[in-house]
């Protein structure tokens, strides 16, 4: 592997805490915690290793024995930077970077260094400073305590005897509120562009997914926009619409979002709403999900999780999209598609192929009720299976009872109508 002479000499740790009960299984998180790192471009990742942790230590995180074992692996590696996968206290930050003489970041920073590095738009920039300025103001340590003494007066104002750190403080929170003025501002803007475009009459299909499942291709697979689609996690981070036609003629928006990412620190979760707010007026939700990652399952869970906190309930129709079938086998495929066909809001596709993408489309539009047709049946009443389905579906319009049996006037889908027709 070549080395960007340029870039800074990374190396990744992730600590497995024997003692937290919520953790990750180590080899995929340290997976993630390498990709995560791979998003900045002027990293090099030289080198990566999980750290069975008992306990976290308080000073340190790491035991003595291992902080020095490290030290000796990254000076021989001339590493400059370590990213510690997980939450550091700012006293552990400080003195590790002191025993090792690098400059660390743990999960939270280099979260925001991506978010920094990607944000696009006004609203974006001014999330990801004030989850940045919060960020700082924690990590402001007491590092002299002989600083104490200085203070002027009985220290109820801050004057020229304050610390350094109230002043930083200070500072911080001044331009925290000049930040909360100007994006007051800037999303007051923006409810009025939603507000215009809720007068167009297209409805809004929002992707979502785990970070790197691959919505971006997807995006630009149905729109033909050159959305940055690299593999690559968090690679959109402002929600980008486009206007997509479907083959019934139909024009729908449809809305990129930020990648979701399990343990995402609660105050990103909250500067990120900006990017995730299309969510919330959406018509129609695509979870995309890469079906052929290994842990595809919890991170189905991560996101559905993180729907719910932005109080995206049941009421707005989803579809499954299983995505990267094209790096499975002929039977796994088979599989998926057996599966998919069994399912209303299932389809499986490959947004790098196109594979699955005209089933797909249909399923949007009959996601958003777009080509229902009205049908009037008549069922005996002897066929308790049909009546059951019918009910089961909640199709109905009108029922008339009649003599040996009920004539129903249904509006489905497609789909529904040829299920009806097996039973």
């Amino acid at each position: 592997m070549t080395h960007d002479k340029g870039a800074t000499r990374v190396w990744v740790l992730h600590p497995d805490i024997k003692s937290d009960r919520d953790r990750r299984a180590s080899g995929p998180a340290l997976d993630e915690a390498v990709s995560l790192a791979k998003a900045l471009p002027s990293l090099d990742i030289i080198g990566q290793t999980i750290v069975p942790l008992p306990k976290p230590q308080p000073g340190r995180l790491f035991g003595t024995g291992k902080v020095d074992e490290l030290a000796q692996v990254f000076k021989s590696n001339d590493i400059e930077l370590v990213m510690i996968d997980g939450p550091l206290t700012p006293v552990q930050q400080r003195n590790l970077e002191k025993d090792w003489g690098v400059k660390i970041l743990d999960r939270t920073g280099l979260i925001l260094e991506i978010f920094s590095d990607r944000a696009a738009t006004r609203e974006g920039v001014l999330q990801v400073e004030m989850a940045a300025l919060s960020y700082q103001r924690t990590r402001l340590v007491r590092a002299w305590t002989h600083l104490e003494r200085q203070r002027g007066g009985l220290g109820f104002v801050g004057g020229p005897g304050e610390t350094q750190i109230e002043a930083d403080r200070r500072a911080i929170d001044e331009q925290l509120v000049r930040l909360r003025r100007q994006l007051a501002k800037v999303v007051k803007t923006r409810t009025l562009h939603r507000a215009a475009r809720a007068k167009i009459p297209y409805p809004i299909v929002a992707l979502v997914g785990y970070t790197n499942a691959g919505k971006s291709t997807l995006f630009n697979r149905l729109t033909g926009a050159d959305v940055m689609a690299k593999d690559m996690l968090f690679a959109t981070l402002d929600p980008t619409m486009r206007s997509v036609r479907l083959e019934n003629g139909i024009d729908v928006i449809l809305s990129d979002t930020v990648g979701f990412i399990s343990d995402l620190p609660t105050e990103l979760v909250a500067a990120f709403r900006a990017t995730l707010e299309e969510v919330l007026s959406a018509d129609l939700i695509l979870h995309v999900r890469d079906i052929s990652h290994p842990a595809t399952q919890e991170q189905s869970d991560d996101v559905l999780e993180i729907l719910n906190t932005l109080g995206v309930k049941g009421e707005t129709p989803l579809i499954e999209v299983w995505n990267k079938i094209d790096q499975l086998s002929p039977d796994e495929i088979a599989a998926m598609d057996n599966t998919a066909a069994r399912h209303e809001n299932l389809c499986s596709i490959s947004a790098v192929t196109g594979q699955g993408l005209d089933d797909l489309l249909s399923a949007i539009a009959q996601g958003l009720g777009l080509d229902k047709s009205r049908d009037t049946l008549f069922v005996p009443y002897a066929d308790g299976k049909k009546r059951a389905w019918l009910y089961d579906q909640g199709i109905i319009e009108t029922e008339t009872q009649g003599e040996d049996g009920t004539e129903f006037t249904v509006s489905w889908t497609p789909k529904q109508q040829a299920q009806y027709r097996k039973l």
